[in-house]
This record gives C-alpha cells, sequence and structure tokens, in this order.
C-alpha cells in the first residue's frame, strides 16, 4: 500500500516538472517585437497561407483556415479581424501596447493567439490555442522578404 502511494507521488512529481519545463522552454523562446515589426505580410514557406498586418490594427489572411487548427473558427478559418498585443497586466488584446511577444487576433467569430519565437531580428510567430503544443505541421510564419 505504501509502496503504491510512494509511486503516485512520484508520478505526479514527473508530470508536475516535465509541464513546468514546456512552459519555461517557451518562455525562454519567446521573443517581443514592435508593431512597427510586425507590420507587413508574413507567410509560411513553400504554401498559400499568408497573414499580414497593417497599422490600423487589422489584418488579413489568406488560406489561413487551412492552417489553423481551431476548431473554434470554423470554415471561415478568420479570414480578417483586428490584432493587438496582449496586455501582460490584462491578459488579453489591447490596442494600446505597442510591443509584445504574443498577439490576439480576432474576428466576431473566433480569437486566436498568436506566440513570437526566435531571434529579435528574425522572429517567427505561430498562431495556436497552446504554445506548448507547438505550431501546426505546416510550420511557422515568417516575414515575406521578397
Amino acid at each position: 500500500m505504501k509502496r503504491r502511494l510512494w509511486s503516485s507521488v512520484a508520478l505526479t512529481a514527473a508530470a508536475a516538472a516535465l509541464t513546468a519545463s514546456c512552459a519555461l522552454a517557451t518562455a525562454m523562446y519567446m521573443t517581443s517585437i514592435s508593431a512597427d515589426e510586425l507590420t507587413g505580410r508574413w507567410v509560411v514557406s513553400d504554401t498559400a497561407v499568408s497573414l499580414t498586418f497593417r497599422e490600423d490594427h487589422t489584418f488579413v489572411t489568406e488560406d489561413f483556415g487551412r492552417y489553423l487548427e481551431a476548431e473554434d473558427c470554423g470554415p471561415s478559418g478568420l479570414p480578417s479581424g483586428r490584432w493587438a498585443f496582449d496586455d501582460p497586466s490584462m491578459g488579453s488584446g489591447d490596442e494600446a501596447v505597442t510591443h509584445g511577444s504574443v498577439l490576439t487576433l480576432s474576428s466576431p467569430d473566433c480569437t486566436v493567439s498568436v506566440f513570437l519565437f526566435g531571434e529579435e531580428d528574425d522572429p517567427a510567430m505561430c498562431p495556436t490555442f497552446d504554445p506548448d503544443a507547438g505550431c501546426p505541421r505546416t510550420g511557422y510564419l515568417r516575414r515575406d522578404r521578397t
């Protein structure tokens, strides 16, 4: 009986450590950029998927529904809407925030979080409901340099 109890305690501790390490890894690789750096077209290489951010806090997408693995967005896949950096004190998007590492994309039908990873001079973005789960198989979005 005692052995089962200690086994359960050990498994619980291991699961908690793994969860904490995933969250720590996500935080370590996140990067922060400004609104000026965000503005423009971001693409998934070798696909038609793109996300274009405008200075007025609007965005449009191409083929984004295929990319998003978000059931909440429905068949339209978030074709357009508003963007904002998340305000850490509020935990949600605020258009007054001028830089950050997490964005909120929203439309009347859907809201998606976008996480920025990598180097400041070459960031990548991943729209996902869980940053620890990673990006869809098609990959990260990067600035369109063409």
